[in-house]
């Protein structure tokens, strides 16, 4: 089976934006990151910050209330889909339309956003999982121009959230260690994880 679609899960901070790009330069694929949160928020026909502020999380206690309370009335029901109301369950059913769309085009890297468990029936899918020690997260915040008291918060919890986000939808553990063909540790640099996806992605079509 020819691999025709990569999909790279991630631990914040362990540098996978940056790789997926090399990755993808490198091998002539189109990259959705980013492309994945501006198609959802053109679907959705949101901001791309409304979806960036949701994407991979579950809803805060207070929205969680919100669309309860709205939908709990006659009144609510009737303006509930006038209000448009963007919450976690309106971006995955929009995330896996896209995610499936261009797992249907192929020769495609996607990045996070629940890929690899959207796609993780297809044989023609190469699921990799990136990490890295908790000093290499923090310092690759820190280069990108974050605080260092911000980037430490931000490892701390926004792995949780996808961990969440994860078992709600999928009923999986993050990360599902049978679910990947790799998980690669990101301290050994992004030229040479990017030259072991592709070794794997060889051995994998050998071997299928």
């Amino acid at each position: 089976m020819k691999i025709r679609i990569i999909t790279i899960e991630r631990e914040y901070g362990s540098g996978a934006p940056k790789i997926a790009e090399r990755l993808a330069d490198k091998i002539g694929w189109k990259l959705w990151d980013q492309l994945l949160t501006s198609e959802i928020a053109r679907l959705a026909e949101c901001d791309r910050s409304q979806v960036e502020q949701r994407e991979e999380r579950m809803d805060p206690l207070y929205y969680r209330l919100l669309k309860s309370v709205l939908r709990g009335s006659f009144e609510g029901s009737l303006n509930v889909h006038r209000l448009k109301l963007l919450d976690a369950d309106s971006i995955f059913k929009v995330t896996e339309r896209v995610v499936q769309k261009a797992a249907a085009e192929g020769n495609c890297v996607l990045v996070g956003r629940g890929s690899a468990f959207f796609l993780r029936n297809r044989e023609d899918a190469l699921h990799v999982f990136l990490y890295a020690p908790y000093e290499d997260k923090l310092r690759r915040l820190v280069e990108g121009g974050m605080k260092k008291a911000e980037a430490a918060e931000l490892i701390d919890t926004v792995d949780q959230d996808r961990a969440d986000f994860i078992k709600k939808y999928f009923g999986q553990i993050w990360p599902d260690r049978h679910l990947y063909h790799q998980m690669i540790n990101t301290h050994m640099g992004d030229e040479a994880v990017v030259q072991t996806i592709q070794n794997g992605i060889a051995t994998l079509q050998n071997v299928t």
